[in-house]
């Protein structure tokens, strides 16, 4: 297994694709595979790419679905959350007991939000969010909207998107170990927390990983 272009033994690109799953930062995976750390970073990043284009195509949800948006970087002073400064905003939807799609946006408008939704969720599913006034266009757009106001604490059974937050929490302590992600490349490491997320265990992470290997090498 090898993948086109590279230079790295089958051994070397088996060694570090282990690594990268399990969540191994390059630096430290060219020092025990024995290869350039630069190697290492381009042979981490060449892996996103094929992630991220795999899980870009990948087909709409349907059913329950939770919508939720989060702010990712480094911790600042000021305000937080929604309007923070710095901060890169992202979109995620999940389905309930199946997969997340995320992605990084521009700012959480209902102009940037909207069409991911109508392109990514089948109509007539049930739709869970917050109060954010995004959203708002969901009453009407042919799904079925669930508010859930956090003021007034969590809503019991099934009215919450406990499921969508509880990812960006994980991919957030996955993040943090690379203390610092160039912003122009954010959406791939965002797109391999995905693929985390939706993939796991690691056996299952590895196989699906050299299965879009061998694919993108034809």
């Amino acid at each position: 297994m090898r993948l086109r272009g590279s230079k790295l033994s089958a051994k070397q690109t088996l060694r570090l694709c282990e690594h990268f799953v399990a969540g191994t930062p390059a630096r430290t995976a060219a020092e025990l595979v024995g290869v350039n750390k630069n190697t290492a970073a381009l042979f981490y990043h060449r892996l996103r790419e094929i992630v991220a284009a795999r899980i870009e195509d990948e087909s709409p949800l349907q059913g329950e679905i939770e919508i939720d948006e989060s702010y990712f970087g480094g911790r600042r002073k000021g305000k937080r959350g929604r309007g923070a400064v710095g901060k890169v905003p992202v979109f995620g939807i999940l389905k309930r007991g199946g997969r997340v799609y995320t992605r990084m946006l521009p700012n959480t408008s209902r102009a940037a939000v909207m069409p991911i939704i109508k392109a990514k969720i089948k109509l007539d599913s049930v739709v869970y969010t917050d109060t954010y006034r995004t959203y708002d266009n969901l009453d009407v757009s042919g799904f079925r909207h669930h508010r859930i106001n956090h003021r007034q604490g969590f809503a019991a059974n099934a009215n919450h998107i406990n499921g969508i937050e509880n990812f960006w929490n994980q991919a957030k302590r996955h993040l943090r170990k690379y203390n610092g992600i160039p912003k122009h490349h954010f959406h791939l490491f965002l797109k391999e927390c995905e693929w985390r997320f939706n993939y796991g265990p690691p056996a299952k992470l590895f196989s699906t990983l050299k299965s879009w290997i061998g694919q993108s090498n034809r």
